[in-house]
């Protein structure tokens, strides 16, 4: 355990800011494992500072003297990814004019932080488990085996666990990276360490911009601090830097802020397609409850209407007309109430057909809406839509034809 002193001490020198127990807690791990050649895997949402951890552990090790070099996964692409980490020999490829030492030959002795490595292929997955198993790798085009003294601290943001059931990460590398854990905590789960981000956010950027400093009203510091925050440090730093440059008032009120803030799409949209049978549903917010309320409504007015529509069809028994001639008339009505013309049957008839398709197509226009609003939060990606919205690519597809949203 590291005394307050020392976690203060370390939080100015890497430029974090709060004090939730469980962001002290990270680094408390960091510094503890900082001593060993231990792997290290940092999880946590987007924007949350992940890139703070590995330079922590870093810097802490015996290793602090030699090279830090930090990778995003993501960005590279996916014909590059084993060049860069490993290297090539000249001729090895189109293009490899000549000799090109890796990201690992380069960092020997140091560290090496592989930021989104859930996003590694499964070719170069397999020649990092050699590396972590037993230090060797061959540069793309060699015969030759190299051998490299590297600690490995990864992170990302996935799902790593439902990763590998998808096929997508393998499982004996997730167990070799993740021999320590440090969790970062999301945004919305720090609510105290807000005010003192957009302080310290907002008197850099006054700094920057040579302008004087912004500050919050109470109300509008109300209103950050319940915000969701679904980009997290990065999401809050970017509107106190919008904030900073466009208003010309420095005091922010909270209407004025609100207009910079994206309505929440973080939280569980609706289910479109409800399982009746399922006790795992959970209500985060008023919004949310009313979306499901009004989904089981559309179910119940259905159900109701083909409960109405069978018994609106009585049973018929015959009846003597003033002829003496047999009728088939329903035994409950009275035949002086039925309609006297057949153009007042019709009238009714689409009476009730309007209604009803009035009723779908409300219903319609809110199933829509949840869709546009889940393809634009997801930048048109319908796979990351379909998981939000509860259902199959296959599904969001046909509704996207259905409802003509070019997506």
């Amino acid at each position: 355990m590291i005394d307050e002193k020392e976690l203060q001490a370390i939080k100015q020198r890497f430029q974090i800011i709060g004090n939730t127990p469980a962001l002290n807690r990270a680094i408390e791990i960091a510094t503890q494992v900082a001593g060993t050649d231990l792997s290290v895997l940092i999880t946590g949402e987007s924007g949350v500072g992940k890139e703070s951890f590995p330079k922590i552990i870093h810097q802490f090790s015996p290793r602090k003297h030699e090279k830090y070099i930090a990778v995003n996964c993501g960005a590279i692409p996916e014909g590059t990814i084993d060049s860069e980490l490993f290297g090539h020999e000249k001729g090895s490829f189109t293009g490899a004019l000549n000799d090109r030492k890796g990201y690992f030959e380069v960092a020997d002795g140091g560290t090496i932080f592989l930021d989104e490595v859930g996003e590694l292929p499964l070719p170069t997955q397999a020649r990092l488990l050699r590396v972590l198993e037993v230090g060797e790798f061959i540069k793309v085009g060699s015969s030759n085996v190299l051998k490299t003294n590297v600690r490995v601290v990864a992170a990302t943001n996935l799902n790593i666990p439902k990763a590998i059931q998808e096929g997508r990460f393998r499982e004996d590398l997730y167990y070799r990276l993740n021999a320590v854990q440090i969790a970062v905590p999301p945004l919305r789960e720090r609510k105290n360490d807000i005010p003192l981000l957009f302080k310290k956010f907002a008197s850099d950027f006054a700094e920057k911009y040579r302008m004087p400093t912004i500050y919050l009203t109470s109300e509008a510091q109300e209103v950050l601090v319940d915000y969701y925050w679904q980009g997290n440090i990065r999401q809050l730093k970017n509107i106190v830097e919008q904030l900073s440059i466009i208003e010309e008032h420095r005091e922010i009120t909270s209407d004025c802020l609100q207009n910079y803030l994206p309505k929440p799409t973080k939280e569980q949209l609706p289910l479109l397609i409800a399982n009746t049978h399922s006790n795992e549903k959970s209500f985060s917010n008023e919004r949310e409850i009313l979306y499901q309320v009004l989904f089981d409504m559309k179910k119940d007015i259905d159900e109701l209407k083909k409960m109405v529509h069978q018994y609106k069809q009585p049973p018929v028994t015959p009846t003597k007309n003033t002829d003496n001639e047999p009728s088939f008339l329903p035994s409950i009505v009275d035949k002086n109430t039925l309609p006297k013309t057949e153009k007042h049957i019709k009238e009714v008839e689409i009476e009730d057909a309007q209604e009803y398709e009035e009723h779908n197509f409300s219903v319609n226009e809110m199933e829509k809406n949840l869709i546009k609003k889940a393809l634009e939060k997801h930048n048109g990606k319908r796979k990351l839509a379909a998981l939000d919205l509860k259902i199959s690519e296959r599904t969001l597809y046909r509704k996207i034809k259905e409802y003509d949203l070019n997506a």
